[in-house]
């Protein structure tokens, strides 16, 4: 793969849409090379369709287990369709989220267990992890407050309980210690300007 390949991860409410937007011109002009911004579920056709499913407030029965092998399935559509094809032709690929996001929300937030459903998607990515993750943190409850700011209502997950949430915050947490090699944390609390200048400088300094 010639190109590079970057996750941005975060609880609800973090401004991971707003952040991959604001590094595309500056990335571009960095480096020369065609940015793709995807995100996840979703990002292929097939997956946008899995991704319908997932986040729809009617499915008030899904089993954790069946939204887990959804979002893996999702996910290995997404990669095989888009991230690698973009990998190959040397573009830099920007991911609203990856398999920590699964991690986190099925694993922490479910309690289905970090190591089981990490072993899901292993098998999905097929050990295929971004070469970077920045994690955008905020707190739970002002990540909440921002998505009710935006007037959209909530999806399926973001309308969990707040316990829920504060797990799922927790398992980044346990992430980043043992994913240092390749995740980076991000105050997401300040400002927008200042996030993404902040990011833009983790990202030049490990690609220089």
């Amino acid at each position: 793969m010639a190109g590079f390949f970057i996750s941005f991860e975060g609880p609800d409410g973090a401004g991971k849409s707003t952040v991959i937007q604001r590094l595309v011109e500056p990335l571009i002009k960095a480096t020369g090379q065609e940015v793709i911004v995807t995100r996840e579920p979703g990002g292929s056709a097939i997956a946008e369709q899995i991704r319908h499913i997932i986040l729809d407030v009617a499915n008030t029965e899904m089993d954790d287990w069946t939204e887990a092998l959804l979002f893996a399935a999702s996910r290995r559509q997404h990669l095989v369709e888009v991230v690698e094809p973009a990998l190959a032709a040397n573009k830099i690929v920007l991911c609203d989220r990856f398999v920590d996001s699964s991690i986190a929300y099925q694993g922490g937030g479910h309690q289905l267990g970090m190591a089981k459903v990490a072993a899901l998607n292993d098998f999905a990515i097929q050990g295929h992890y971004p070469d970077l993750t920045l994690y955008l943190d905020v707190p739970v409850e002002v990540g909440l407050r921002r998505v009710q700011k935006l007037g959209a209502g909530f999806d399926r997950l973001e309308g969990q309980q707040l316990a829920f949430h504060e797990r799922v915050r927790a398992t980044y947490q346990q992430l980043l210690k043992s994913q240092s090699a390749r995740m980076v944390q991000v105050d997401a609390s300040q400002p927008a300007a200042t996030v993404v200048a902040t990011c833009l400088d983790v990202i030049q300094q490990r690609y220089n």
